[in-house]
C-alpha cells in the first residue's frame, strides 16, 4: 500500500522533477516507509513506500528490470502474488524480490495489457514500456485504490490523491458544475471520471488506459459482471447459494491475509465485520487484533455500538481494543479530516474514520473491514422497495429513494453561475439503470451500487482516512470473486430476512443470533449527525468566510435560511444539508482552492 505519482510529458519536452517531488512528499502518510524517484527521459515516477510485503530494500519503488524494458509504481496489494510468481517462474522468468510488485511488472511482460485479468487484489498501477514508449494506467474491478489524472495539453500528471496533483502545480482548479450537481444530488458522491474540479479526473475502477509518447490514448474496462441468472447456476437452492457463497467469502477473507506483518480487523459490532472476525477464526487466525471506536451519546442516540462488538471480542478471544472518544474531540478532528480528504465528503461517518484510523495504525499496518457488503448483499431498505418495480420504473423508484434533492430542488441551492441546465444526475441513473446485463430492477440497482457508487463513497472513505495514518485496510466483501457470484445470486436470496439474507445464512453457522438478527446499526456520531457545537462553529465559518463569498457557489438566501433554522437542514436519506455544504466549503478552502 503506497502513494503513486507521476508526469509524462507527450510534447518532447522533459518532465517536471520539481512538480513530481511536490506530488510524492504530499503523499507521505500514504508511504511513511521510503521513497523514490525514477525517470525515462518523457515519464518521471514517484513513490511512498509502506512496507507490507517483501519488507526489503528489493522491494522498493519506483521498480525498474532493464532486461524487461519495464518500470512501475504500483499502490494496492496483489493477493494472488505467490501463485503468479510460480506461474510465470514456469513459463521461464526470473525475479529479484518476493514482492508482489514485481509480480504485476513481470505479468505484464509475460501478458501485455491483459496482465490485468490475472491480477487479483486492489490496485493502481502505472508501468512504463520502454521499448514502446508507452505508459500504461490500471485501476483494480471495484476501485478500491484511486488513481487521479490532470492532463493539460502535452502533459499529463497522475497521483494517488487529488491533494497531490493541488502541489504539483497548474492545475485547473475551477468547479465542475456537472460533479456539483452529483455531489449535491447523491450524498456527497460524484462519480468517476469526474472530480469537484474542472481540471482533475480519475481512472474508473476495471479499466486500462493506455499512452503513448505522441499523445495518442485510447482506453478500455476490463471487467464487468453481469447481472443476471447464469446457467451454470440452475438447479440451486437457498442451501445451496448459502454454501457458494460461504465459501467464496472464506477464500475472501483467507486471501486478505497475505502480508509479511500481522492484519487486524475494525469491528464495528455489525454483521459484516462480526463475519470476517468469525471466519479468521475459523482460519486458524486467533487472538486476532480488534477494534473499535464510540463517542458520547446525544439523547436517546446510541454512540457507539460497544455491546455488540464485546460480545463478539468475547466469543472469539480476540486481542480488542476499544477506542472511546468525547464530542470535544471532533471539532479538532474535522479539520484534519477535512485535510486528509482526497475529495470532499459529506458522509457522518468519515470523521469517526479518520480518528479510528489514527489509533488502529499504532498497533498494526493491515487491517480488514466490512465495508462493501450492503451494496453487494441488498442491505439497504431501498433494495426491498424495488423488489416489485419493473425494470423501467427502476430510475424513478431509486432517486425517489436516494437522491438528497431532485433537480429542482437543486437549483435552489446553486448559484445560477453553476447551475446545470439538464438534470444530469437524473439521466446518468437513468442510463446506467436501462443499460444491457441486468435481468431486474433490483439487479441493475446492484450494479449502480456496486459500480458507481461504492468506489466514490464508502471505498473512497476507507482509503483515504486510513492512508491518512500510514493503514492499509482490506475488504473481503469486494473480492472480485464473491461479486461476481453475488451479482448472479437471485434476488430474493440477498433481499431475504430484511437485507442480505444469504449473508445472514452463513453467518447463522459462526456468530452468535444476537449479532446477527439485531436493528441495522450505522457508524453512530451523534455530534455530527446534530452539526451543533464546534462542529457548527466550522460549518458556519467556512460557509461565511471570504473565499466561499467570493466563489458564490450556493444561493446566499438559501445559505442563510439553514443557518436561521438548522432544524430545517435535515436532508433525506438520513444526510444534512448544512454539513454537506459546509464540507465541500471546508474542503476547498483547506486544499486552497
Amino acid at each position: 500500500m503506497c502513494g503513486i505519482s507521476g508526469e509524462a510529458r507527450l510534447d518532447g519536452a522533459v518532465p517536471d522533477a520539481r512538480a513530481v517531488d511536490r506530488m510524492t512528499e504530499a503523499m507521505r502518510s500514504r508511504g511513511p516507509d521510503g521513497e523514490g524517484r525514477w525517470s525515462d527521459g518523457w515519464v518521471a515516477l514517484g513513490h511512498r513506500r509502506l512496507t507490507v510485503i517483501d519488507l526489503s530494500e528489493a522491494g522498493d519503488q519506483p521498480m525498474a528490470r532493464d532486461d524487461l524494458g519495464l518500470a512501475l509504481v504500483f499502490n494496492g496489494c496483489v493477493y494472488n502474488y505467490p501463485e503468479l510468481r510460480d506461474e510465470l517462474r514456469a513459463a521461464g522468468h526470473t525475479f529479484r524480490s518476493t514482492s508482489d510488485t514485481e509480480v504485476v511488472l513481470v505479468a505484464y511482460a509475460q501478458w501485455g495489457e491483459r496482465f490485468v485479468d490475472h491480477l487479483v487484489g486492489m490496485f493502481a498501477v502505472a508501468l512504463v514500456d520502454r521499448r514502446r514508449r508507452r505508459l500504461v494506467l490500471a485501476r483494480d474491478r471495484l476501485g478500491i485504490k484511486p488513481l487521479y489524472l490532470a492532463e493539460t495539453p502535452g502533459r499529463l500528471r497522475f497521483a494517488s490523491t487529488l491533494p497531490a496533483l493541488l502541489a504539483a502545480g497548474d492545475v485547473d482548479t475551477g468547479i465542475d458544475p456537472v460533479a456539483l450537481h452529483h455531489y449535491l444530488s447523491w450524498h456527497s458522491i460524484v462519480p468517476a471520471p469526474r472530480t469537484i474540479l474542472r481540471g482533475v479526473r480519475k481512472l474508473p475502477p476495471a479499466t486500462v488506459r493506455v499512452v503513448e509518447a505522441d499523445g495518442r490514448s485510447r482506453e478500455h474496462v476490463y471487467w464487468r459482471p453481469a447481472y443476471r441468472r447464469d446457467p451454470a447456476h440452475d438447479g440451486m437452492d437457498a442451501r445451496d447459494w448459502q454454501a457458494a457463497i460461504g465459501d467464496a467469502l472464506r477464500t475472501a477473507v483467507r486471501r486478505r491475509l497475505v502480508a509479511d506483518v500481522p492484519v487486524g480487523v475494525l469491528l464495528s459490532g455489525g454483521l459484516d465485520s462480526s463475519m470476517i472476525v468469525a471466519l479468521l477464526d475459523g482460519a486458524g487466525q486467533h487472538h486476532l487484533q480488534t477494534f473499535s471506536i464510540g463517542f458520547d451519546s446525544r439523547g436517546d442516540e446510541a454512540g457507539d455500538e460497544f455491546h455488540y462488538s464485546d460480545l463478539v471480542a468475547r466469543a472469539f478471544d480476540t486481542d480488542h481494543h476499544r477506542i472511546r472518544l468525547a464530542d470535544g474531540d471532533l471539532g479538532p478532528a474535522v479539520r484534519a479530516t477535512v485535510a486528509a480528504m482526497t475529495e470532499p465528503m459529506g458522509s457522518h461517518d468519515v470523521v469517526a474514520f479518520h480518528l479510528l484510523s489514527e489509533q488502529v495504525a499504532r498497533h498494526v499496518k493491515v487491517a480488514q473491514s466490512g465495508q462493501g457488503a450492503d451494496e453487494v448483499f441488498a442491505g439497504y431498505g431501498y433494495h426491498h422497495r424495488l423488489a416489485e418495480a419493473a425494470r423501467p420504473d427502476a430510475a424513478a423508484e431509486f432517486t425517489a429513494a436516494f437522491f438528497d434533492r431532485d433537480h429542482a430542488g437543486l437549483n435552489r441551492v446553486v448559484d445560477p453561475a453553476y447551475a446545470c441546465d439538464a438534470d444530469v444526475s437524473g439521466e446518468l441513473v437513468a442510463a446506467e439503470l436501462a443499460a444491457p446485463g441486468a435481468q431486474t430492477a433490483v439487479d441493475a440497482v446492484l450494479r449502480l451500487d456496486t459500480h458507481l457508487m461504492l468506489p466514490d463513497d464508502p471505498v473512497k472513505r476507507v482509503d483515504s482516512m486510513s492512508m491518512a495514518w500510514g493503514l492499509e485496510v482490506r475488504t473481503p466483501f469486494l473480492d472480485q470473486d464473491l461479486v461476481m457470484l453475488a451479482a448472479a445470486c437471485p434476488p430474493e436470496h440477498k433481499l431475504a430476512q430484511g437485507g442480505k439474507g444469504v449473508l445472514k445464512d452463513v453467518a447463522r453457522e459462526v456468530l452468535p443470533a444476537e449479532v446477527i438478527d439485531r436493528p441495522k446499526g450505522y457508524f453512530p456520531v451523534p455530534a455530527l449527525r446534530n452539526v451543533d457545537g464546534p462542529v457548527r462553529e466550522l460549518v458556519v465559518e467556512a460557509l461565511g468566510a471570504p473565499e466561499a463569498r467570493r466563489r458564490g457557489l450556493f444561493r446566499r438566501a438559501y445559505v442563510d435560511e439553514l443557518l436561521a433554522e438548522p432544524d430545517r437542514a435535515q436532508a433525506a436519506a438520513g444526510s444534512n444539508k448544512l454539513w454537506q455544504l459546509g464540507l465541500l466549503e471546508l474542503w476547498l478552502q483547506s486544499h486552497g482552492v
